[in-house]
């Protein structure tokens, strides 16, 4: 991780890119006040930095049959190195799996979790508890999504 000091355009151009990285350089440059050489040298250089760490596309769930997504909450067996490596371990196995923290309070881990529905939420949770032993799980299920977005809040007036 670097310690790069981000000065007033480097966050202009942070909070630009994560609300469209798609932008050419020449409008990207544009919107910050810069001429596009310079603006290209500084992504880079927040790229190299690490602080930029990858442009995705963003893409609506129900329009490739991703219809339901399930907040699942683990409560470990122990608190053991052991316990925490399987996790790790076994995670990545399960593309279902689209985010996971680290907890502090009652529960040790929350998992985001994408399914096309019900039925592959029961297989996917079947195969949960097969791979990892864990004192409790339990899942919410999302009514509605509200609002969501990966853009984070970036001061841009910061000199």
């Amino acid at each position: 991780m670097s310690t790069l000091t981000l000065d007033r355009i480097d966050r202009k151009i942070l909070h630009e890119l994560m609300h469209d990285a798609t932008l050419p350089v020449a409008q990207l440059a544009e919107r910050v006040g810069l001429s596009q050489t310079p603006c290209w040298k500084r992504v880079q250089k927040l790229e190299a930095a690490g602080i930029i760490t990858r442009r995705v596309a963003l893409v609506d769930p129900e329009k490739i049959g991703i219809g339901l997504m399930v907040f699942v909450e683990i409560e470990a067996t122990d608190h053991s190195p052991e316990w925490r490596a399987e996790f790790r371990r076994v995670v990545p196995r399960f593309t279902e799996i689209v985010e996971v923290y680290r907890m502090a309070g009652d529960i040790d881990y929350l998992l985001k979790v994408a399914v096309s529905d019900m039925s592959a939420f029961d297989e996917f949770y079947l195969e949960l508890t097969r791979a990892l032993p864990c004192r409790n799980i339990t899942s919410k299920f999302v009514m509605e999504t509200v609002q969501t977005t990966t853009a984070l809040p970036i001061d841009v007036a910061t000199a």
